[in-house]
């Protein structure tokens, strides 16, 4: 269920931005800055190639969600994944917004993901094994997503110190953030100058991020602190959406955070769901 959510999303999230990953093949080349796995590049690519790659990773995304030849698949998927989201990162602003999504197809693509739930599953390709095989890498994804929040935090800390705790150097944030988008001709929140005058409320913000991000190994709990935990992080991403129109599409999803929880239930609830349509659809049929 975990390599069909965040499988899905990635397939959404790579056919929205298709349009603008095959433009930048019109790039000059002096604005290329590789970064991550791009650097080996001496220069950028030809257009051609790009667009090639580029489409590649959609294709992949699709085989990959319905766990097909998930052995070769998955890993494909993966590094085609994160060739493109880093390629696209090297021609400009980065948009360090998609590492975690990266991180956790790439951990979904290099294990057994496919062995239930799949079609590989379906065809007698692959058989499940032991449940040990497989909780692994979802604590691990969990352990993923609460470093980075907690690497946030402290990066925070590490800047503002004191005066981040006081709410002062958010506030301050947001207000330039809210000109220079103002001067630019960008979208800008609305609520941005109205609220920017009620310091009280950038004090409260800030200590919720702090107890939020600094707070985040202890989702690893599971349970009632898991669920308290992601449901903060998920208001908290959409706070910044309505102060500073900056939207983090997977957290808000909250399919980022779909390793803390039993996803199989979803599934299993869908496919009861689809059994009982079915048995409706064929009872009209034979009246």
């Amino acid at each position: 269920m975990l390599r069909m959510l965040i499988g899905g999303f990635a397939l959404a999230y790579v056919a929205g931005r298709l349009p603008h990953l095959l433009r930048i093949a019109d790039f000059g080349s002096a604005q290329f800055a590789p970064v991550g796995v791009v650097t080996a590049l001496e220069g950028p690519l030809s257009a051609s190639i790009h667009q090639i790659v580029t489409a590649l990773t959609a294709i992949a995304a699709v085989p990959f969600v319905l766990g097909y030849r998930f052995r070769l698949t998955g890993p494909l998927f993966a590094a085609l994944l994160l060739w493109s989201l880093s390629y696209r990162n090297s021609w400009g602003m980065i948009f360090h917004t998609e590492n975690l999504l990266v991180i956790h197809v790439a951990l979904l693509g290099l294990a057994p993901s496919a062995d239930a739930w799949s079609l590989d599953a379906r065809a007698s390709r692959a058989q499940p094994g032991d449940l040990v095989s497989y909780g692994w890498v979802i604590k691990l994804m969990c352990l993923v997503t609460c470093l980075t929040y907690l690497l946030a935090g402290i990066a925070k800390l590490r800047y503002g110190g004191d005066a981040w705790m006081s709410g002062d150097i958010l506030r301050s944030h947001i207000a330039l953030d809210a000109v220079k988008k103002e001067v630019l001709g960008s979208t800008s929140s609305p609520l941005a100058a109205p609220l920017i005058r009620q310091t009280w409320l950038f004090t409260a913000l800030a200590l919720a991020t702090m107890v939020l991000e600094v707070g985040a190994p202890a989702a690893m709990a599971g349970g009632k602190i898991a669920l308290v935990w992601v449901l903060g992080v998920v208001a908290f991403h959409y706070g910044v959406l309505a102060l500073m129109a900056i939207a983090f599409p997977y957290p808000m999803s909250g399919i980022a955070f779909a390793s803390f929880f039993r996803c199989e239930r979803l599934g299993r609830w869908l496919a009861r769901r689809y059994k009982r349509w079915r048995s409706r659809a064929r009872r009209r049929r034979r009246r």
